[in-house]
């Protein structure tokens, strides 16, 4: 994959250097790019401007990032613009974005931008409903959900199909060595090597956790027989708890 990054702050994107992402380009799986664009500027360097109309704060102006995006192949490229008010982030966008061959991110600052950017853009995402100083904590948190999804990235599969978010319900929990810490014993049925109960127990919770935490994830799961099942006896059991 590659990725390209519009920012005035390249240095910001450090950690991208270290983990899984910093692993991704190690081997040869990824390739990150920075532009800043204000290098591109004209009018002294100067990338913002008043908006037209009045109104507070600066807006990004067109200028920088057109003329930053002419010195980049974006044949066939997703053009994220990190926006508060573009789509919400979400793992099946990830899931998405990990097929791709080309990424660019936008990383603005001040008020907003210069409505003109968005012409550039196929894709306006925002992590949520709160507003940060600038792109670029965004675009490494999309960065970060997107490329350990890119196969061969994570040595199994396996390892990310479980995440959270990736089935449609929350993770169950796990546990690793000692048994017993502090009196907090590991559930028996995990030291049992029955891999049917096992796998019962992870669905069971999965469900029990979604349901007490993120019950509206439930409203677009498709339940299965066995899950509708489970799911029932989670609800007699939190009741039964009043």
């Amino acid at each position: 994959m590659k990725i390209d990054i519009l920012t005035l702050f390249p240095e910001m994107f450090a950690p991208l250097e270290h983990s899984i992402v910093g692993k991704a380009q190690e081997k040869g799986l990824l390739t990150i790019d920075y532009h800043n664009f204000r290098d591109n500027a004209e009018k002294a360097r100067h990338v913002d401007d008043e908006p037209y109309g009045g109104g507070q704060g600066m807006l990004l102006r067109a200028q920088p990032i057109f003329d930053a995006m002419d010195t980049i192949d974006t044949d066939n490229a997703r053009v994220i613009l990190l926006d508060p008010s573009g789509q919400k982030m979400s793992q099946s966008y990830a899931e998405e974005l990990a097929k791709e061959e080309k990424l660019v991110f936008i990383c603005g600052h001040y008020e907003g931008y210069d409505e003109r950017i968005k012409k550039l853009v196929t894709d306006e995402i925002s992590l949520g409903d709160f507003v940060l100083t600038g792109g670029e904590l965004a675009a490494m948190t999309i960065i970060d959900a997107t490329v350990r999804l890119i196969p061969d990235v994570i040595g199994k599969e396996a390892s990310h199909q479980e995440d959270s978010f990736s089935s449609g319900l929350l993770e169950y929990p796990q546990y690793t060595r000692p048994y017993d810490f502090r009196g907090m014993t590991v559930p028996d049925v995990l030291m049992s090597g029955h891999h049917e109960n096992i796998r019962k127990w992870r669905l069971k919770e999965s469900l029990r956790k979604t349901y007490q935490r993120r019950p509206d994830l439930l409203k677009n799961y498709s339940l299965s027989e066995e899950e509708k099942l489970l799911l029932k006896e989670i609800k007699e059991e939190s009741h039964s708890s009043d």
